[in-house]
């Protein structure tokens, strides 16, 4: 079965859920039809076939399309393996088999996102409605992945003016309106794209208002109401030979009062209003060629994210930004059409800094990091392919100066990072394959919200990571089965202890599984995660594992759909769970992480006379339950302790999307 003209089965069910196989390549043949099937979209990944992607998960279009107007939590439904918890957009975070991620790449149009900023504030509010694709890249990452990729990464694209436009259209749009009845939350959308003579602009707006919602007890979620403001603007121009420059800036705000701690329920310290804000500029020139020894792209770009609380109940002001600023610079030499190596330099300077009441002006931390890299993504015959690469990096940290003395602490590091990926075709239809990474990490960033103190950085170290993954895929007609075992080992992931730095270690180890069976016009897929997470050698709860991972035992996820044609209609629905999950943390404050279940159904509909015209109708948490996402903080946790953050209870939601 030769790579170069099939697609490759190697980790399509753990990638993502799946949907069939046949009918929906076959679907999205029809333009009026978005892909449900991530197969479609890493068709379109040029190195799709390579084995460093064997375990990557796509994200469909429709899935991207039906999370438009909702958050991260939306956009990753249906996959098990990437949790997303925490109810609203700005305490959401996204664990990959478990781990935070602050250890992995998160790169959006070219540029890495430091996430790194106030523990009880992820800035997540990333605006789903802005996406092209998405992509995650679990433990093994490629060289070219860039620094601190120690547990994998997230890519994330944003729309183009092609993904508007229909041939020869010089200019359209799309506008989206909706309407959520717990919380009355009411949102719209309107995007605008033209081009002309190789010239491309895009202009999108989203706003998004409303009020607390209830979890299924009926219980008023303070903090919870939506206040959002989205935007995206984007030049480009493509020469007659393939050749792009690209300028993309976009800006999400989220405006509120929320709880003191944003990511807990409600607590006697009250309310304080957050101001938070990511930023994101970028410039990109990819060459267009594909063939060849001469395929040059370069990224110049800058990410930042403010996190201020202007008051709060004792009458402090916090002003935090976390930036990083990147340049990437790097080579595509096509030894074949099956065969490349990828090599260049990549430099980033990241910036922790606050500016609050209770430090003595404005402190924070720095790293400036400079790396070379080599990935080759070769194939030895019809039936393997490997993926093997290597980067070093050089490394300067400088420490918080507490009082503006002028003697911060300063220090340096370097290190290598290694990675290799095989896939190997033992059948036309069984695929086998394995990974394995080290992982130079470096000196992290701390929480700027925890720059309160003088520090003691002689116990700082360098973070280095190891992964392994092991996989298998099946095909056979309208089935899909396959499953891998993972583990992730980081060392010295940095902690504070009163006012020294001090290192510890994490690992985050379990199984995939995933089923899939089509028909023609409709499928059912079904995805579990099993991780088991150990802190400094032994069971932890969720305060010990903050920026490290969350405990998650066992997730499930499973879909069914079904299109009905002679009514221009789709229906279908989901089911997400989690089982009780002990995480073998005894202590008086703690409990069984509880299970639950979820269903949620959808209907959308295409009137025949308005055939750029759609209507989705959506009931979520039908049965009304109270629960809180199993990746949502300290649900290990009694409610006399902590009072989790629980997701909405039924929600009956319309959309309205309009394309002109």
């Amino acid at each position: 079965m030769a790579r170069t003209s099939s697609i490759r089965l190697s980790g399509l069910l753990c990638s993502t859920a799946l949907t069939l196989i046949t009918a929906s390549a076959a679907l999205a043949e029809d333009d009026e039809v978005l892909s449900l099937d991530p197969i479609v979209v890493k068709q379109r990944d040029p190195i799709g076939n390579a084995a460093d992607r064997a375990t990557s998960i796509y994200v469909a279009d429709a899935e991207i399309e039906r999370a438009a107007m909702g958050d991260l939590k939306d956009l990753f439904a249906g996959i098990a393996s990437v949790s997303v918890g925490g109810g609203i957009p700005i305490a959401q975070k996204i664990f990959v088999n478990g781990v935070d991620m602050l250890n992995l790449a998160v790169q959006v149009d070219g540029v890495s996102q430091n996430n790194r900023t106030f523990h009880h504030v992820s800035a997540n509010a990333f605006d789903p409605g802005l996406m092209k694709s998405v992509r995650v890249d679990p433990g093994v990452a490629p060289a070219d992945a860039g620094p601190r990729a120690l547990a994998g990464r997230v890519v994330m694209e944003t729309i183009d003016a092609e993904d508007i436009l229909e041939d020869g259209e010089t200019f359209g749009g799309q506008s989206r309106l909706s309407y959520s009845s717990n919380g009355n939350t009411a949102q719209g959308s309107l995007t605008l794209a033209g081009r002309s003579g190789g010239f491309e602009i895009l202009g999108y707006a989203k706003r998004a208002t409303g009020d607390n919602y209830e979890d299924g007890d009926g219980n008023e979620m303070s903090g919870s109401a939506a206040n959002l403001s989205a935007g995206l603007l984007k030049f480009a121009y493509e020469g007659d030979q393939g050749d792009r420059i690209e300028l993309s800036l976009q800006e999400v705000q989220d405006n509120e009062i929320r709880n003191f701690q944003p990511n807990f329920g409600a607590s006697s310290r009250g309310f304080a209003p957050y101001n938070t804000r990511r930023r994101i500029a970028s410039l990109r020139y990819e060459s267009g060629n594909e063939t060849g020894l001469w395929d040059p792209s370069a990224t110049l770009g800058f990410s930042e994210i403010n996190v201020d609380r202007p008051s709060d109940p004792f009458g402090d002001s916090t002003a935090t930004s976390s930036n990083t600023y990147a340049l990437t610079l790097q080579n595509d030499f096509h030894l074949s059409d099956s065969n490349t190596i990828t090599a260049g330099v990549d430099y980033q300077v990241r910036e922790s800094s606050v500016n609050a009441t209770w430090t003595n002006g404005k402190t924070g931390e720095e790293s400036k990091n400079l790396g070379i890299f080599a990935q080759a993504r070769l194939e030895p015959t019809d039936r393997l392919s490997v993926s093997a690469g290597l980067r070093y990096d050089w490394q300067d940290f400088t420490g918080q100066d507490f009082a503006q003395s002028g003697t911060a602490f300063t220090g340096s590091t370097s290190g290598a990072s290694g990675n290799l990926s095989l896939v190997y075709d033992l059948t036309d239809s069984l695929s086998l394959r394995a990974g394995y990474s080290n992982v130079f990490g470096g000196y992290d960033l701390e929480d700027n919200f925890l720059f309160y103190q003088a520090w003691d950085y002689s116990d700082l170290q360098s973070s280095r990571a190891k992964n392994i993954v092991v996989g298998a895929d099946w095909q056979r007609g309208s089935w899909t089965l396959g499953g891998e075992l993972f583990k992730t080992n980081i060392d010295n992931v940095r902690g504070v202890s009163g006012n020294a730095v001090v290192t510890n270690d994490f690992e985050s180890k379990g199984f995939n599984i995933a089923a899939t069976y089509g028909w023609d016009s409709g499928f059912a897929r079904f995805t579990m995660n099993n991780s088991d997470v150990e802190f400094n050698g032994g069971p932890a709860e969720s305060f010990f594992l903050v920026d490290s991972g969350t405990p998650i035992g066992k997730v499930l996820a499973f879909e069914l759909q079904q299109e009905i044609a002679a009514m221009n209609l789709l229906v279908g629905g989901s089911v997400e769970a989690a089982l009780s999950n002990d995480n073998g943390v005894y202590e008086s404050y703690t409990q069984k992480q509880p299970g639950y279940g979820v269903l949620n159904l959808f209907a959308e509909y295409s009137p025949p006379s308005l055939d750029n015209l759609t209507i989705r109708a959506a009931v979520d948490n039908v049965f009304d339950k109270r629960y809180a996402d199993r990746s949502t903080y300290g649900t290990e946790y009694t409610s006399s302790t902590i009072t989790a953050f629980n997701e909405p209870g039924r929600n009956i939601s319309v959309v309205a999307t309009l394309k002109f």
